[in-house]
């Protein structure tokens, strides 16, 4: 158990549309409109008209041009392509949210009801199913949430307790609380017609990259990533859960996007992990890279090739050289013109999701994949 709630936006670092850009503590600024706002746009659209520009209302059809530019013509393919990660981000957010809100909906419905038909109020009826319900805290809990917990103290341990008992307490209610939801919701006809998000995929490529798991696996996973991302490090774990559920049917491929502002040694960690490729110990080394971030100068980086067991002096001859900046940067390059902000960056056959997802997340998406494509195979390849 952990105190701190851990918020969307934390489950990754963003950038303000080139890696390394964004200053940290910007995420969750109010974006504040003139209050005459209106104005500005008619100014805007005068200087339009002014230079030139024919400016057309009208309703797109998915078919039809969303602009003309001398007569070249803009579709929703093409702003969906030049959007990418971005508007499937914020689309999912969007559902996200509706979701969210209905479920609550959802929850206060049955909730009426079942006080209604036992003619009581929702307050008595809560009494009834929930409070009275739940379990007192035990001290061996409190005591074993606190020594989780330690790092989080800055009080006596006395007001600590007091704090974690709360929590433990409220944690109790809210599993009671779910618990008479459910039955709630097995007894009702609930009927759901909210939809998903269109699917996105964009196309990322994968050729040259190093990969875990089978070359013909029916599901890929690519995974933009910068080696001293703290997010990245995270998922690291999950990622290899995912790989220990879907043996046969995930392949995870590895490409750089190393965020240069907020990790100015990431870059060049990237390189060296490249530099391991040819001797076939990349993922021992990416493995390090991680497990020893953000430490990475160029004696730590000749370090973790002795602890891997590679030929030194061929590892350091390609790192000196400078010949995989450019492999680097072309990872880079790719993750820009996917919309990628941050780190990690995932693609699962083309299907964007951004942070350190739970394994949950991650299982959805690629049960929904495996029900497209059933197909299994039986080789396992380690693709460098």
């Amino acid at each position: 158990m952990t105190l701190k709630r851990q918020k969307s936006l934390e489950r990754g670092e963003w950038s303000s549309g080139k890696p390394g850009a964004r200053e940290p503590g910007k995420a969750n600024e109010i974006i504040r409109f003139p209050r005459n706002l209106h104005r500005a746009i008619l100014g805007g659209l005068a200087l339009l008209l002014m230079s030139g520009v024919t400016v057309v209302w009208s309703e797109n059809s998915e078919s039809a041009p969303l602009a003309e530019v001398n007569g070249q013509a803009i579709t929703v393919e093409d702003l969906e392509r030049a959007l990418g990660a971005k508007l499937a981000k914020l689309q999912e957010e969007i559902y996200t949210i509706k979701r969210k809100e209905l479920q609550a909906m959802i929850a206060d419905r049955l909730l009426a009801q079942e006080a209604e038909k036992r003619g009581i109020s929702i307050k008595v009826l809560m009494e009834e199913e929930v409070m009275t319900k739940v379990g007192v805290v035990l001290e061996t809990e409190i005591t074993a949430a606190v020594q989780a917990n330690k790092s989080q103290m800055e009080m006596n341990e006395d007001d600590f307790r007091k704090k974690i008992r709360e929590a433990l307490y409220q944690q109790k209610v809210n599993a009671q609380f779910n618990r008479f939801l459910d039955t709630l919701r097995a007894r009702s006809d609930i009927r759901i017609s909210l939809r998903p998000p269109p699917v996105i995929r964009l196309e990322v490529s994968t050729d040259g990259a190093p990969f875990r798991g089978m070359a013909e696996a029916p599901v890929t996973l690519v995974e933009f990533s910068d080696f001293h991302c703290p997010f990245c490090k995270r998922v690291q774990p999950t990622l290899g859960k995912v790989l220990e559920r879907y043996p046969k049917n995930v392949k995870l491929v590895f490409r750089d996007f190393p965020l240069d502002k907020l990790h100015p040694q990431a870059r060049r960690a990237a390189e060296a992990a490249r530099c391991t490729i040819e001797q076939g110990k990349f993922w021992e080394y990416h493995d390090l890279l991680f497990t020893n971030a953000p430490r990475a100068s160029s004696e730590d980086l000749r370090t973790y090739a002795g602890q891997v067991g590679l030929d030194e002096s061929q590892f350091q001859s390609c790192l000196s050289d400078g010949g995989q900046q450019a492999a680097v940067q072309q990872d880079v390059e790719e993750g820009v013109r996917l919309g990628i902000t941050g780190t990690p960056m995932f693609f699962i056959n083309g299907r964007p999701l951004s942070g350190a997802l739970p394994l949950e997340r991650f299982v959805q998406v690629i049960e929904e994949e495996l029900v497209r494509h059933p197909v299994t195979k039986e080789k396992v390849d380690s693709g460098g």
